[in-house]
């Protein structure tokens, strides 16, 4: 079935299931722990003094570049394991990705000079802003791209440069700046007090409308992407497994507004989590297990045994470091960022 002798034809079939849930992990962790703090900069400009800016800024200063690991992980992953598929998705996906990057680059520059600037202040105030919502609506694009799939030959992408631009990307992109905004405002109520923190629940509310809206939209559009995925979504057994993700998701849409109603300071964060992996979730059962949709499963992609098992090896050591790390980055720094924040520093109690 895979080209290898029965010793190896269990691994072959097991191993692009291991690293497809292991990038599936880092891919996830990157859009909440990122998606957070970009949605924070989504916010910034919205943010009525000088001082709500800094707080918020430097709820998310400690560990915004820690964040960006898991995306190195999850691009490294698909290099060092799924060479087909990488050779596929990048040359389709180069002018989303170069935008993505060159956004995160000045927003990154912005965290290093706005608290050390004075009349250019104004500059880095924007540049964190728009590198915030940029890298977000390219983030946003190249997941509808993803979604609707790649034309190639089997080995290499056969289609046109902006072959990703199309109105269903667009509406994700759109889509993705709701939802990383979600996140933004929640994690703005669990991080800081006073009127910051009933501003921002106010905004939650809306980002949440607008994330729920672009979710129902996205859901109904995609099932009329691709046969398989209708297929998928209108027949037995397999509506048994996708029709409670809709309604779990409902619930917990419900139960977030709710919690934000009554004031609660630290589950609403979790639950805008909740509704970003049961997005993911229904994705993933809609797409599994191609992994350059429409006709490349993760198994025509996949590297040698040998390679896999090669690259799993430092997987297995990196990422526990990487988790490890993350944890105690935010254990360092929890709690609620200070009202008087002077001179950049990183203000909790």
């Amino acid at each position: 079935m895979f080209g290898y002798g029965n010793e190896y034809e269990g691994l072959a079939f097991w191993l692009p299931l291991i690293w497809a849930g292991l990038i599936a992990v880092a891919v996830a962790m990157y859009v909440i722990v990122d998606g957070f703090d970009l949605g924070v900069g989504i916010l910034f400009k919205a943010a009525r003094s000088e001082n709500w800016r800094d707080r918020m800024m430097v709820s998310v200063a400690p560990i915004w570049d820690g964040n960006e690991t898991w995306l190195i992980l999850g691009g490294g992953g698909l290099f060092a394991v799924f060479h087909i598929a990488y050779a596929v998705l990048m040359p389709a996906l180069y002018v989303p990705i170069i935008l993505m990057l060159i956004a995160l680059i000045f927003r990154g520059v912005a965290f290093e000079f706005r608290f050390k600037s004075d009349r250019s202040k104004f500059l880095w105030d924007n540049a964190f802003f728009f590198g915030s919502l940029l890298a977000t609506f390219f983030q946003g694009m190249v997941l509808g791209a993803f979604v609707q799939g790649f034309a190639n030959d089997g080995r290499q992408f056969t289609g046109g440069t902006f072959d990703f631009l199309t109105p269903f990307s667009v509406v994700t992109g759109l889509g993705l700046i709701c939802g990383y905004g979600l996140l933004g405002a929640t994690w703005c109520v669990m991080k800081t007090t006073g009127e910051l923190e009933i501003w921002a629940r106010r905004m939650a509310v809306r980002f949440l409308g607008a994330t729920v809206l672009a979710m129902a939209v996205v859901s109904v559009w995609v099932p009329f992407l691709g046969r398989q995925i209708e297929m998928r979504w209108f027949s037995w057994p397999h509506v048994a497994f996708v029709a409670p993700v809709p309604l779990i998701t409902a619930y917990v849409a419900y139960r977030l507004l709710r919690d934000l109603d009554e004031g609660r300071p630290y589950r609403p964060f979790f639950l805008a989590v909740g509704l970003f992996l049961l997005g993911y979730l229904g994705l993933g059962i809609s797409l599994f297990p191609y992994i350059v949709p429409p006709n490349l499963t993760i198994w025509d992609t996949a590297n040698t045994v040998h390679s896999q098992l090669f690259a799993l090896v430092g997987f297995a050591i990196v990422m526990p470091i990487t988790f490890a790390y993350t944890a105690y980055a935010y254990y360092v720094f929890r709690g609620k960022v200070a009202d008087d924040i002077r001179g950049g520093g990183y203000g909790y109690y």
